[in-house]
């Protein structure tokens, strides 16, 4: 679904216009249906690296492939963002209609869907994340998680293959979190997308079938969650956390203990206990 050959983005600073490089020569493959989840601290590459897949920002040097399509090919911009939908972590600032089911329509309007089957579409978009009740409501009158579950319904009414989360949980208490979590997980696992998410939540990337962390925009690590967060020393010295029953096994090892280091449930640690 997403290739990535050797890519590279730099940008001038605005202090004394170096060229400073916020994403290094990174290779990488999604398949179809996977779920990736992007770790790192603030500066890594993740977003950067999240516009260059939707093709907001193009590559310095290399490539990106959505579908077998280049970014770079201008022609195609609309054919790569109608397969790789892309949902940000604040959702007010992609919610543009009064109404909720007119926000979900503003997408497939504008890419020329005929009526009726735009009423489909958000009426099925609205199901999948169910928010159906909230259709003829005002989307400032909803919670932070229902807001982005309505982003989330617009970016599903154009029928994205894959869809890219960047941090879509930052802004929400932990209700809020857990609501958008689900849908991400329901997405995958129901429909089929392909799901790019970039958190900084732990428990969020536990639930992804590979994790890539970035530091300093190079690829440091890629595997499943179990080979990533079994590594806690190198994690913590990029600045960066583990799930909490992880880090109670570490500090239960540490202390003469000789448990598994890949623990990453509660249920697992309770077995185990």
């Amino acid at each position: 679904m997403i290739k990535i050959e050797n890519v590279s983005y730099e940008y001038s600073s605005y202090i004394d216009e170096s060229i400073q490089l916020a994403v290094k020569d990174l290779s990488l493959e999604v398949k179809r249906g996977e779920f990736l989840a992007v770790l790192g601290h603030n500066g890594s590459g993740k977003s950067t690296l999240a516009k260059m897949i939707n093709g907001l920002i193009l590559p310095s040097k290399g490539n990106v492939f959505v579908n077998g399509i280049n970014t770079r090919d201008e022609e195609r911009i609309w054919d790569i963002r109608s397969t790789a939908g892309m949902v940000f972590q604040n959702p007010d600032n992609q919610i543009v209609a009064t109404i909720v089911e007119e926000d979900v329509a503003f997408g497939p309007e504008n890419l020329g869907i005929p009526p009726a089957e735009i009423r489909k579409r958000v009426d099925d978009a609205l199901e999948v994340v169910e928010m159906s009740e909230y259709k003829r409501h005002a989307p400032h009158l909803l919670s932070g998680g229902q807001k982005q579950r309505v982003a989330i319904a617009g970016i599903l009414a154009m029928e994205p293959d894959c869809i890219i989360f960047d941090e879509p949980t930052a802004m929400l208490d932990p209700v809020g979190r857990q609501e958008v979590l689900d849908t991400v997980k329901k997405l995958n696992k129901e429909k089929n997308k392909t799901i790019i998410l970039i958190t900084h939540f732990m428990d969020e990337a536990v639930e992804a079938d590979r994790i890539l962390v970035l530091n300093e925009g190079e690829s440091v690590m890629l595997g499943t969650p179990n080979d990533i967060f079994r590594k806690v020393d190198l994690l913590k010295s990029m600045g960066l956390d583990v799930p909490q029953v992880t880090e109670l096994v570490y500090e239960l090892n540490k202390e003469g203990y000789d448990f598994r280091d890949d623990i990453l449930s509660v249920e697992e640690l309770v077995d185990i206990l």
